[in-house]
């Protein structure tokens, strides 16, 4: 008998999943998966001896490249040390308290509460948030997402699905769900892949009018849409203070989940929220009570790329859309099809039918792009195809290059059309 390779293992009480055969698979002949990066040069990455333009980073207004943000970390690690490791019930750093109290200010929030990560906090508050009642997911949410609600169903919570963008599909659900249960509708903001925003103001008022709280991971928009002014300086808004400001809405009803680990580039997560839940979250969230708290630099990191976000946030945001609208235009005159119809910089590429991820992936290899390979079952089938992230610190001359990688692939019909 003949043993499969990613089925053999010494350790038989191990039970191998066979859906994820193609992942690993690929993550074992793919030199973009599980790689080493071994040095950086601005957007330019090393794996061993090739050098690639980096299109996979989160990093959307390159503060991680930002000296001002850089040359704060050694100040704070004299005073703080590396790691104040008390959890958040026992003991705050003084940073903590300040950072919450000009986010809170930043985002226009009744209150806010910092944590280490967006994972830890659906995983933590979701279940705090529906206890034994109702959780109306969106179709399309984040797996993390998805994972902190069938935690909580765990606890006791039913979980109901509801399609991706569809407000009245959900207003049906909760119109149809039992009185005198707890109703949380749990969502993106800018989705991490299409790189689209809802519909919030809607959904919003969907669960008004439902008695029900809306929970929205805005992991990607953070830092990058905001508030619409008459003197914004691209269609992003102003001041990146999130979907909720960007669609005009109020905080009535509405949970925003964020994160520094994109936009900002540090380790760390916060809600927004009322304070009363805030307090009853300090003694009912498992990473506030339990976990150390996020590394001193991220307290740093975060406090500095606030200053650069006031200080010429919005002059970094009119180049990041300038740049993002230089790979979405030549996309659209390729006639190819991306999911992004707005402006966003996340920009996924299905591949065209019958075309293998592994094969396109090395081809990009080969032409110095380094992308997110976006293969089953991290994705559908039909879906199978890779995401680039533009920065506001890729340089023109990395864009011209992506942008004639992708005349190559359309002219090999090796990406879906638009038509």
């Amino acid at each position: 008998m003949t043993v499969h390779p990613l089925h053999s293992t010494k350790a038989a009480y191990v039970r191998r999943d066979g859906r994820w055969d193609d992942l690993e698979r690929l993550r074992m002949s793919s030199p973009m998966y599980d790689a080493t990066i071994e040095e950086i040069n601005g957007r330019r990455i090393r794996v061993g001896n090739h050098w690639l333009s980096d299109f996979a980073s989160c990093n959307y207004l390159g503060f991680d490249l930002e000296p001002e943000i850089m040359d704060a970390v050694d100040p704070y690690v004299r005073t703080w040390g590396t790691h104040p490791s008390w959890s958040r019930l026992l003991g705050n750093p003084k940073p903590y308290i300040e950072i919450e109290e000009r986010l809170t200010e930043l985002l226009g929030a009744p209150d806010t509460l910092l944590l280490p990560t967006i994972t830890h906090i659906h995983m933590s508050v979701i279940p705090v948030l529906a206890g034994k009642g109702m959780i109306f997911l969106d179709s399309q949410s984040h797996k993390t997402i998805y994972d902190g609600c069938m935690y909580a169903k765990g606890l006791g919570a039913t979980v109901q699905r509801f399609r991706a963008n569809d407000p009245d599909h959900l207003e049906e659900l909760l119109k149809a769900a039992p009185k005198g249960v707890a109703r949380l509708v749990a969502m993106d903001g800018v989705n991490s892949m299409t790189g689209l925003a809802p519909d919030l103001a809607r959904f919003a008022q969907v669960c008004r009018e439902n008695d029900a709280l809306l929970y929205v991971d805005e992991a990607h928009g953070f830092g990058v849409i905001g508030e619409r002014t008459p003197d914004e300086t691209s269609p992003y808004g102003s001041r990146g203070n999130a979907i909720v400001k960007y669609a005009g809405e109020t905080y009535d009803n509405i949970v925003l989940v964020g994160g520094f680990s994109k936009a900002y580039s540090s380790l760390m997560a916060f809600l927004a929220l009322p304070t009363w839940l805030k307090n009853h979250l300090k003694v009912a969230a498992p990473p506030y009570l339990y976990s150390g708290p996020s590394p001193t630099a991220s307290l740093a990191t975060v406090m500095a790329g606030l200053d650069v976000n006031e200080k010429r946030g919005d002059e970094i945001r009119a180049d990041l859309y300038r740049k993002t609208m230089k790979v979405l235009d030549h996309v659209r005159a390729l006639g190819l099809y991306t999911p992004n119809t707005g402006t966003t910089p996340i920009i996924e590429l299905p591949l065209a039918q019958g075309q293998d991820i592994q094969q396109v992936g090395q081809f990009l290899w080969d032409r110095g792009v380094y992308v997110t390979l976006a293969a089953y079952p991290l994705v559908p089938r039909d879906q199978v195809g890779f995401r680039i992230q533009v920065t506001a610190a890729n340089t023109d001359e990395e864009l011209d290059d992506l942008n004639a990688v992708l005349s190559e692939l359309a002219a090999g019909q090796q990406l879906r059309d638009a038509a």
